[in-house]
């Protein structure tokens, strides 16, 4: 959490920032620099090339240029290549490979042998691999890199005199480069920041990474993740490809984008591009985890329902929160608390007034007792204070970040701290001690992380006062530090300012000064935006370790990687309407980025939100892959039971969430192994489908439910895009869609309902729901089957993982697994249904069956069932009963071929989910 600024401060921030970006943005196509030329090239040993440049001709703005300069090009897969640039005489600041395990480059002064290839002065030569192929001009060096299949230009750094960018620049604190973009490009990604127009990038709007604790209620800001990676998705004669760019630097930069070319303006360390083939989103996203680290799994019961609050004063309101919630029969899977459980606001502390000890523990074994979970906050900032054992034990352990030798102090919510240096490996023993210590008190289930950008109420070098209390009786977000600017340094005073919060602040402006220094060395200007991430790495594998159990870190500062790690939310939101639209981008940014555990604060963190807003809120965040209700003390109590409306909507949406758990934790076994997001834009699915392209009012769960929510005030019907097919109501399956080519369709939307449709050819695994996670798991699955609309002949497919889900690894072969396909046809009037599972034995073992299998989009009733298990014929079916509906549907579609089809609900199964299964049908005439 953080300050809440009053709405007409961001306001004025929001305007001063579009002030200065229009001033920004005006230089933005100033040529800086002269270019290089490629003097030579060979190929290594490890099947890469390396090469030579030198620069053009001198310029001396921002800084002298670097004059030589090595690049190594690899194709390090079938489908990712790196061009990697670099000083060729001194070596630069990188990414740590410790953080980022990956392939080292060449070292520096390789020198170029006899088999160098010539370069002539203006000759084009190329380096190919099996998808991409890197290109060059040797004067002025230039690079493309093209998609083998079809000759399409990815990314090309050449600048030709109508360019509105200039040749590579690369000096100490001013590195550029630019690629040109053809007009059929859909850019998404470039973030962490909060886009008011949507998922899809727009030209000349600012785009800057930095990771800054500014509320995410300032548009298009640099906020609290730094990820430089953006994929772009064509369409060419209605064939899609997809790819992406990763620019591996944690220095800070602006990124232009002008709709025709993208242009990088970093302030330190190399050019690391890593280019990835995809060609679809799905298979870009699959190949950008496998680099950076695939998606944390997630334990089962993270993807419950969470409630917090900035202002649950003591453990009695606590307490009452989850009762109300029971009372209100509204599921809740975890509770949290922010600050309010510790002694003075300090980390790994108890509260002896508000949350006594004694009381803790019977309040927890109560909570575990129903299979419930707790989880607290942890800000980084180490409260200096002599008596406080964490502050000691860091103190003889030399664990913090220093200026000038000495512990750089600064101010957060204790007052004066210092900050852990997540980069020193005593720090990260130091902090996996500390969180063993209060495990013993406190045996929480998972840790949140926040303020790591991270931030600091004061800026500069800072003193404690001597001559009065810090904090005092003040704010405590006020700075209460003696503290001077610090100016005399280019780490504090770089000569290339980037647009920083918005409004180009000093880089140390409300954080650590960039002239302190890490472990080895390593300056704060270049590892600022890796804070979060290594907190995130210490605290993880410091809980793996611990519990021997799946690990849950909330971390709110995130760099390139962070999924691998922790789930994330969205910051610091206001309780608007326009804040519950932009949630959804944010949302599907971070799944592109490789965190799909996301989600935004329900009903706003500030301030509070109407009873309608908060009724469409929770009808969007209950389908959140993070789902969490969460506000600011200073506004009145919005849990979701407060309101009888709200807690309608919630006892809706969040019971079908619950009923979906079997297909959203299936999800979160995919987005571990293959990093496909839970939470999609629809071209994800639908790739050629061009009317989606810029969509962010809709979103897909998986590759076929989708959420179509109201996100204006005062409707009770909105207009849903749904792509070519059939989609069945997941509240009604007797209503559905038909839309041949894809179209707009007016929905009823009343206050307490949220539409949810699933698509054709789809066999949806679903439980019964619960009041927790724990107890839904217990109930006997229903098996959706869709079908397109009264088709004769059809196929549909479905998978569902089950495991152990609080070992430590999800996967299938450490026999606490299963894994299941689901197949289904409908062919000369018979339907077949069957499974092939894989290691049934565990889930054969927790007693799991199917109970009903419901088949929509049949164009006839059924008779003549038989069954089989394990390729036995299951004779007693007397209990089986046959339920048949007929399904109403909107439809557009040309020619007025309106479609007739069923519901058949099979019910009374008992079919053990863990073995093999077939049952087939015939179809009678429908009446």
């Amino acid at each position: 959490m953080v300050f809440s600024s009053s709405s007409s401060s961001s306001l004025t921030l929001f305007s001063l920032a579009l002030l200065i970006c229009s001033s920004v943005f005006s230089s933005a196509s100033t040529k800086i620099g002269n270019g290089y030329s490629l003097s030579s090239i060979e190929e290594t040993p490890d099947g890469g090339f390396i090469g030579h440049l030198m620069v053009n001709k001198k310029s001396n703005t921002y800084g002298p240029d670097i004059p030589h300069l090595q690049i190594f090009i690899k194709h390090e897969t079938d489908t990712r290549l790196r061009v990697h640039i670099t000083d060729a005489e001194n070596p630069r600041w990188e990414v740590p490979y410790n953080l980022l395990p990956r392939e080292q480059p060449p070292s520096l002064k390789t020198s170029i042998g006899a088999k160098s290839r010539k370069i002539s002065s203006w000759g084009v030569s190329e380096v190919s691999g099996t998808e991409l192929i890197f290109s060059y001009r040797a004067d002025p060096f230039g690079f493309a890199v093209k998609r083998r299949s079809n000759g399409d230009v990815l990314f090309n750094s050449s600048a030709d005199g109508g360019d509105p960018f200039g040749d590579l620049v690369f000096k100490d604190q001013y590195l550029e480069i630019s690629t040109k973009l053809p007009k059929e490009a859909s850019i998404y990604g470039l973030g962490e920041n909060t886009q008011p127009s949507g998922i899809k990038l727009q030209p000349n709007d600012p785009y800057t990474l930095y990771t800054t604790d500014v509320s995410a209620i300032n548009l298009n800001t640099d906020l609290y993740g730094s990820h430089p990676v953006y994929m772009d998705l064509r369409n060419v004669g209605g064939v899609a490809y997809a790819h992406a760019v990763l620019l591996l630097n944690s220095n800070g930069m602006d990124v232009f984008y002008r709709g025709s070319s993208l242009t990088y303006k970093v302030i330190g360390g190399v050019f690391d591009f890593y280019f990835f083939s995809g060609p679809t989103p799905l298979s870009v996203v699959d190949q950008y985890t496998q680099f950076v680290g695939r998606p944390a799994p997630m334990p089962y019961w993270a993807l419950g329902f969470h409630q917090c609050r900035w202002g649950y004063h003591n453990l009695s309101v606590v307490e009452d929160v989850v009762e109300n919630y029971r009372k209100a029969q509204i599921p809740l899977d975890v509770m949290w608390t922010d600050d309010d459980h510790m002694d003075a606001k300090k980390d790994f502390t108890l509260s002896p007034v508000n949350f006594p000890l004694p009381n803790m523990t019977a309040f927890l074994a109560k909570l575990h007792s129903r299979g419930m979970k707790y989880i607290v906050l942890i800000d980084p900032g180490i409260a200096v204070n002599n008596s406080y054992g964490t502050y000691q034990r860091g103190m003889a352990s030399d664990v913090f970040i220093k200026y000038d030798g000495d512990p750089y102090l600064a101010q957060v919510w204790p007052g004066a701290v210092y900050f852990p240096d997540f980069l020193n490996p005593k720090t990260v023993a130091w902090w996996k001690d500390e969180i063993a210590r209060f495990r013993e008190l406190v045996p929480v289930d998972g840790l949140w992380i926040d303020m790591n950008e991270p931030s600091n109420f004061c800026s500069g070098k800072c003193e404690i006062p001597k001559d009065r209390p810090c904090p005092d009786k003040g704010p405590r977000w006020i700075c209460c530090l003696d503290c001077k600017n610090l100016t005399k340094t280019k780490w504090d005073d770089p000569p290339y300012k980037i647009n920083a919060s918005g409004q180009q602040v000093p880089l140390g402006f409300k954080t650590i000064a960039t002239s302190a220094v890490h472990y080895n060395g390593i300056l704060e200007y270049n590892a600022h935006s890796l804070y979060g991430f290594s907190q995130a790495i210490a605290t993880q594998k410091a809980l793996q370790e611990l519990l021997q159990k799946r690990p849950f870190v909330l971390s709110r500062s995130t760099f390139v990687g962070s999924g691998h790690y922790a789930a994330h939310w969205t910051g610091d939101n206001q309780g608007t309407w326009e804040n519950l639209r932009y949630s959804i981008s944010t949302m599907l940014n971070f799944g592109i980025f490789g965190v799909p555990m996301v989600g935004a604060d329900i009903c706003g963190f500030y301030p509070q939100p109407t009873e309608e807003l908060c009724n469409r809120w929770i009808e969007v965040g209950a389908f959140y892959p993070f789902s969490r209700d969460h506000a600011n003390f200073a506004s009145p109590r919005q849990e979701l039971y407060v309101w009888d409306s709200v807690a309608k909507s919630a006892r809706n949406a969040l019971g079908m969430r619950y009923k979906l758990l079997p297909y959203l934790y299936t999800l979160n076994y995919e987005a571990h192994t293959t990093g496909a997001p839970v939470a999609r834009p629809l071209f994800f699915t639908f790739t050629n489908f061009t009317k989606s392209y810029g969509l962010s009012t809709q979103f897909l769960l998986g590759d076929s439910v989708i959420v179509s929510p109201v996100l204006k005030p005062g409707k009770s019907e909105i207009k849903a895009l749904f792509p070519p097919g059939t989609w069945y109501s997941l509240f009604d399956m007797t209503q559905g869609i038909v839309s041949k080519e894809g179209h707009y369709f007016t929905l009823d939307a009343p206050l307490n309902a949220v539409n949810v449709h699933v698509y054709q050819n789809t066999i949806l695994p679903m439980q019964q729901g619960g009041m927790t996670s724990a107890e839904a798991r217990l109930t006997p699955y229903n098996l959706v089957v869709t079908f397109p609309a009264g088709v004769a002949e059809a196929e549909a497919k479905g998978k569902l993982f089950l495991d152990e889900d609080e070992l430590t690894e999800m996967k299938l072969g450490n026999g606490y697994s299963t894994y299941i396909n689901f197949y289904a046809t409908v062919s000369n009037n018979t339907v077949k249904i069957w499974s092939e599972v894989q290691e049934g034995k565990f889930a054969l073992s927790k007693g799991w069956i199917v109970g009903k299998v419901t088949v929509l989009g049949l164009s006839g009733k059924g008779n003549a069932l038989s069954i089989n298990v394990d390729g036995k014929p299951v004779s007693d079916v007397s209990k089986v009963e046959f339920n048949a509906s007929e399904q109403k549907h909107l439809e557009k579609l040309e020619g007025g071929d309106r479609r007739k089809s069923m519901l058949i609900e099979v019910g009374g199964l008992e079919l053990p989910i863990g073995k093999n299964f077939a049952m087939t049908w015939k179809m009678g005439i429908m009446g």
